[in-house]
């Protein structure tokens, strides 16, 4: 689990095939290594990664066909910058929301446009996502906890202030950037609970009637 406060900026430095699946080598920067042991998680441009070899100031991990399909990683190149955070602790402080490292979709950022010291984005879920975004809900893009300002259909908002944009990658992120999304794990385990039994059965969206069966319209 993570908070999505990114503590560095890293670098991919090695991409590696391997019996049909591919290794990546990442240069951590300042991400504290210090206490790291192998098999930790870390979350690389919010998608979480296992550690299988760790070195003073890079780690390698295996990233499997489903991550690389579902994730952009699939974009990955030797010197990409990607946003960084070690897994949380009991004694972390939770300065954004929970956030999973299981990416739900890929969005793109369909305008960039300042707004006093900050850069406003407005980015584009896919739309079988959309219903899980809310105004003043939280949302991770690439391993960064946000606030959402704005709905509109698929398309959300978000305000990226001076600090956020030094210390992560979206300080670079232009109009057609793909980037990778986390909606509030909340929002998918209320989904489902609200099936109830009906989520025993393949295809069980929700509906009116499922609604009104729960409770929800007087």
């Amino acid at each position: 689990m993570f908070t999505g406060i990114i503590l560095a900026i890293g670098k991919i430095s090695a991409i590696e095939r391997k019996s049909g699946d591919f290794r990546l080598k990442i240069e951590t920067g300042k991400l504290p290594l210090g206490d790291a042991q192998l098999g930790d998680s870390i979350a690389v441009n919010g998608v979480c990664l296992t550690a299988i070899e760790l070195g003073a100031h890079y780690f390698c991990a295996d990233v499997s066909n489903e991550t690389w399909s579902r994730t952009t990683l699939s974009e990955a190149a030797t010197g990409m910058p990607v946003n960084l955070e070690l897994a949380l602790t009991p004694t972390t402080r939770m300065g954004g929301h929970i956030v999973s490292g299981h990416v739900d979709g890929i969005g793109k950022v369909v305008e960039k446009k300042p707004d006093g010291r900050s850069v406003r984005f407005n980015i584009k879920a896919p739309d079988n996502l959309a219903k899980y975004i809310a105004e003043k809900g939280s949302i991770c893009i690439n391993g960064i906890s946000l606030t959402v300002n704005e709905v509109n259909g698929a398309v959300f908002g978000v305000n990226i202030v001076p600090h956020t944009l030094n210390e992560t990658t979206l300080g670079d992120a232009a109009v057609g950037t793909r980037v990778n999304l986390e909606v509030d794990v909340l929002a998918r385990y209320m989904e489902r609970l609200v099936k109830g039994d009906a989520a025993a059965k393949p295809c069980s969206g929700i509906t009116e009637e499922l609604l009104q069966n729960s409770g929800f319209f007087n």
